[in-house]
């Protein structure tokens, strides 16, 4: 297993919630653009993809993706791969370290601290817009992106959460823009119990949001996709 590099500054502040990794001057040497594996942990690791119109002297868009109970970081990474070229998006996707993530199934602790790890790879060798830097996932991860953002709304600009569950943030810094989507046929996450109460309590909460209803299930459709890039690209 590769050696974990991170060192946790507050370990009080990953139970929070709280990442403490922040975009960096560039001090490694960029690899290869495209799709490869982080090699930071032996069995559930992390995928970065880089688009192929990255250049250090533009810093591009950033989005953490995250992938749905059960899932893995290629679910993570194939959220939104499809037009990460075209729209100049980094996609970062790691793997909850169990079935799902950690809040879901416990509390907030070693799943932060692996995302904390994955983006100081990143961003060490990585030139990112700080403007557009977006946290988003399906399902579980849609819920976990929403309490991730609303948590450190003052490294994320954007949440983008396809069919979320819940959000359970601990306490709310910034203000990051917020894409919601949901299926009126969703049968896994009821609509009426989840994003029909979601997106109007944090429009109480002062969050600008651009809610989307479908017809359809627990899915993403392209256009839903493909929407939620055009909102990031606007910023």
């Amino acid at each position: 297993m590769t050696e974990n590099r991170l060192q946790i500054k507050d370990s009080k502040a990953s139970k929070k919630g709280r990442l403490q990794t922040r975009p960096l001057t560039l001090t490694k040497e960029a690899a290869a653009l495209g799709l490869y594996q982080l090699r930071l942990a032996e069995k559930r690791d992390a995928l970065l993809y880089v688009p192929k119109k990255y250049k250090a002297e533009n810093p591009a868009a950033f989005a953490l993706m995250l992938h749905g109970a059960g899932g893995n970081a290629e679910h993570g990474i194939g959220l939104l791969r499809q037009f990460a070229d075209d729209a100049n998006i980094i996609l970062l996707a790691p793997a909850s370290q169990a079935a799902t993530w950690d809040v879901i199934a416990d509390t907030y602790g070693v799943d932060v601290e692996f995302i904390d790890l994955a983006l100081e790879y990143a961003f060490e060798r990585f030139a990112v817009d700080k403007s557009r830097l977006a946290v988003g996932g399906f399902s579980d991860g849609a819920s976990y992106a929403l309490s991730l953002g609303l948590i450190n709304g003052d490294l994320f600009s954007h949440v983008i959460a396809f069919s979320p569950g819940f959000m359970a943030p601990t306490e709310q810094t910034g203000v990051p823009r917020i894409y919601i989507s949901h299926g009126t046929g969703d049968r896994v996450l009821p609509i009426e119990r989840c994003s029909r109460r979601i997106a109007p309590q944090l429009k109480r909460g002062g969050y600008e949001v651009l809610y989307r209803e479908f017809d359809g299930a627990h899915t993403i459709p392209h256009e839903i996709a493909l929407e939620s890039v055009r909102w990031f690209e606007a910023k």
